[in-house]
């Protein structure tokens, strides 16, 4: 019986004194109005704030290391705005709920951040697409660091890529700076997303008449002492047709660097055109054949009568 009445006394001393006091410090602060509208802010509330801070920025930072562990060091420090952007409206998200638990009205608050919200989206709706777009580049890897892509008819090499934009260098070493949306709106040629190695051709013509085996082994010949030419997979010539004005076959060879293409192919067709000049073999223009008809004097005193008689003559 003593050991009872001690328990409901230590129960009480808990309950009326300990969480009582704790109950009276947490309820202490600044209290406004009564019912419905009334308004309570106190170190309860603040504290629950300050905790909601701590966790809400603990779970942002578990939820970070748990998308990027597997990404490399600079696709980490590009999801860092992004991260912290979405940090920040936590924050707010968790401000909005502890004004609501305070009691102030946040129904104007959340319609205002609503409409200005949908505002921000219309006008940046362009700026969001690239954020999106360069978020799907480094979760996928479908575009890397030295992929050489062809976008709007501009060849170029990437070196750098960021969550708005991506930029490469041209040919001519001229920066282009392509929004990262067009990677996944627009149709892109990546000339290296599979392997180093692409088919390059230089389009020949020669005049009717010229040795098409002589023409091929002379084509071989330069695809096989050119540097730059893989030796594997092996360089081939194709007759590829019968032209107006020539006969077309296309020397079609592989580059390990498709980036400097165009000065291999420049060194190929300086070549060809040496080699056609030593052995006579020509490389024609477009002709076209002109037929002149000279009217007689009977043909023109036909025409003069045959206006007449539709009453063509002069008045």
């Amino acid at each position: 019986m003593m050991i009872q009445d001690n328990t409901e006394k230590i129960k009480e001393i808990i309950e009326d004194d300990i969480w009582g006091a704790v109950k009276d410090f947490l309820d202490f602060g600044f209290h406004y109005g009564t019912g419905e509208k009334s308004i309570h802010i106190t170190i309860g509330l603040l504290l629950l704030l300050v905790t909601a801070f701590i966790v809400s920025s603990f779970f942002m930072k578990w939820v970070r290391r748990f998308f990027t562990r597997n990404m490399e060091t600079d696709d980490k420090l590009k999801f860092a705005s992004i991260f912290k952007f979405i940090k920040y409206v936590v924050y707010i998200v968790v401000i909005l709920f502890t004004m609501s638990a305070a009691g102030i009205n946040i129904t104007i608050l959340i319609t205002a951040s609503a409409a200005l919200f949908v505002g921000l989206g219309l006008a940046l709706q362009e700026l969001f697409q690239d954020i999106i777009g360069g978020i799907f580049i480094i979760l996928d890897k479908s575009l890397r660091v030295g992929d050489i892509v062809e976008i709007d008819g501009k060849v170029g090499k990437v070196f750098e890529i960021k969550l708005r934009t991506t930029r490469a260098i041209t040919r001519d070493d001229k920066i282009i700076i392509i929004p990262n949306h067009k990677f996944i709106s627009d149709i892109v040629y990546n000339y290296t997303q599979n392997h180093k190695t692409t088919r390059e051709t230089v389009k020949i013509g020669v005049a009717y008449g010229s040795d098409t085996q002589l023409v091929t082994t002379i084509l071989e010949t330069i695809l096989q002492n050119q540097k730059g030419v893989l030796k594997s997979p092996k360089p081939f010539i194709l007759f590829d047709d019968f032209g107006d004005s020539a006969l077309l076959f296309s020397a079609n060879f592989f580059i390990s660097d498709s980036f400097s293409d165009p000065r291999i192919k420049s060194e190929i067709r300086y070549k060809i055109d040496a080699e056609f000049k030593q052995k006579n073999i020509t490389i024609p223009f477009p002709q076209r054949d002109v037929h002149i008809f000279q009217q007689t004097p009977f043909q023109h005193s036909n025409i003069q009568n045959s206006d007449k008689e539709w009453g063509l003559g002069d008045d």
